[in-house]
């Protein structure tokens, strides 16, 4: 069993954009935090400030708590983030470090707090003298909060004697190898559910989540974990039961109500899916994703009303295009939504259609290049930008995009879904006389990678 002390880092992860910039904060953990947790010989325990929310607020609070030493990143720091932050200080302040970008500033008054300043180029990247420069000013003051010298002990005891009568939490006591097991626990159960992913192992996530004891319990993190890997191997039964066996915090959740909405509308359970996503928006606000799987639902509804009454299909496709821009208006940065309601636009191609599809295709193009540019890129990306080229007809960029789009295939689910919108988009051209041959032939490799 390891006996390294447990550094937990509280800060945002991956693109973030400010009010100046956009900044990969992924690169402010990996080239400076992380290695000076290394340096100094404690265990990393990472949190985004982006999962502060109902379901997830008890493990942060343990964890903030528990964790030997702590290292925030005020940068980005709202009032959730200075009220969590504010009970670790409060019990441990001589163990949390808090760092921001010299470049943001502070939104609140930490004059009398130590805070460790990190710095930005002017183009707004985190180059190797910025990264040094906070690795060595981290490791400086971990290795001094791991010695627990006099400054530490006597600041603990001003706190006390500010607080007349406040005695301290006796952390020691609380600080039990329990807690690092379950640490170590959680990332095992990660790893196990990231390889029957890969494997697409039904069996193997069975296993995993018989192994888990009462779902009703589990941490957060492993059971939505558990959650998107029944969705990587198309497990939609599956699914549901695990949703119905959570707690009931954590089923109020929105990610997992898109989820669970995602997981029906798959089983053919439609008008529940739609309940469901439609009562996310009416309590959070439209989003990109909520919209984007509402657009789903609808579009599938249009196929299957097809065969059946015509009228009643072209109200359900109205109802797709109008919630994928719907999507793509609430978030312009989210190019998903929006390449979905050009696909359907191209299909209903109708005077007013073409107009609307003309308006926002450059502006998805422009999207999803500023991913590509910040290098954040996935296989949505380059599935936009395939689809981009086939409504544009433009065989050799289409061919491009799509051997771009193969190495970033994370589940089975994902080429099979752009293949059904290329298929559509074929299908309604062949009625036309405008289908191509190669548009066939993309098809057929992405159904190859889905199989």
């Amino acid at each position: 069993m390891s006996t390294k002390p447990s550094c937990f880092v509280f800060m945002t992860f991956g693109q973030r954009k400010l009010s100046y910039a956009t900044i990969n904060f992924n690169t402010v953990y990996t080239n400076a935090i992380l290695p000076a947790i290394e340096s100094s010989g404690m265990e990393p325990v990472c949190v985004d400030v982006k999962r502060i929310d109902d379901q997830l607020h008890k493990t942060i609070i343990e964890r903030l708590l528990l964790s030997d030493v702590a290292i925030i990143d005020l940068t980005t720091a709202n009032a959730n983030l200075f009220f969590t932050c504010g009970i670790r200080y409060a019990i441990r302040p001589s163990t949390t470090l808090f760092i921001f970008a010299q470049n943001q500033g502070l939104r609140f008054n930490m004059q009398s707090v130590h805070s460790i300043p990190y710095h930005f180029s002017d183009t707004y990247q985190f180059e190797t003298q910025n990264a040094q420069q906070l690795k060595l000013s981290l490791i400086q003051q971990l290795t001094a909060t791991a010695q627990n010298n006099e400054q530490h002990i006597l600041f603990e005891k001003k706190i006390v004697e500010i607080l007349e009568g406040y005695k301290p939490l006796d952390i020691a006591r609380l600080k039990t190898d329990t807690f690092r097991d379950q640490i170590r626990y959680s990332e095992k159960i990660k790893q196990s559910l990231a390889e029957a992913r890969n494997e697409k192992n039904q069996q193997k996530l069975l296993d995993i989540q018989a192994s888990l004891g009462d779902l009703n319990k589990i941490e957060a993190g492993v059971a939505v974990d558990l959650l998107l890997s029944y969705r990587a191997v198309e497990a939609w039964p599956e699914m549901v039961y695990l949703y119905e066996c959570l707690s009931e915090s954590l089923k109020r959740s929105v990610l997992v109500r898109e989820q669970i909405g995602f997981a029906y509308n798959r089983l053919k359970e439609r008008d529940l899916a739609i309940d469901i996503l439609e009562l996310v928006l009416k309590e959070q606000g439209e989003s990109s994703e909520t919209c984007s799987l509402l657009g789903r639902v609808y579009k599938d509804k249009w196929i299957d009303a097809q065969a059946r009454d015509q009228n009643e299909a072209i109200t359900f496709l109205d109802k797709a295009i109008e919630k994928y821009v719907q999507g793509f208006e609430a978030d312009w940065r989210d190019a998903y939504p929006g390449i979905n309601a050009l696909t359907l636009l191209d299909i209903k191609g109708d005077p007013s259609s073409i107009a609307l599809k003309q308006e926002l295709l450059p502006v998805v193009r422009f999207a999803v290049n500023q991913r590509l540019k910040h290098g954040t890129s996935d296989y949505w990306d380059y599935a936009t930008l395939l689809e981009l080229a086939v409504l544009e007809n433009d065989p050799q960029k289409a061919q491009k995009h799509l051997d771009e789009a193969k190495s970033y295939i994370r589940e089975i689910w994902e080429p099979k879904s752009t293949a059904n919108n290329l298929r559509m988009i074929d299908r309604y051209r062949c009625q036309s006389f405008r289908s191509e041959k190669w548009v066939k032939t993309i098809i057929e490799q992405l159904e190859q990678w889905a199989s």
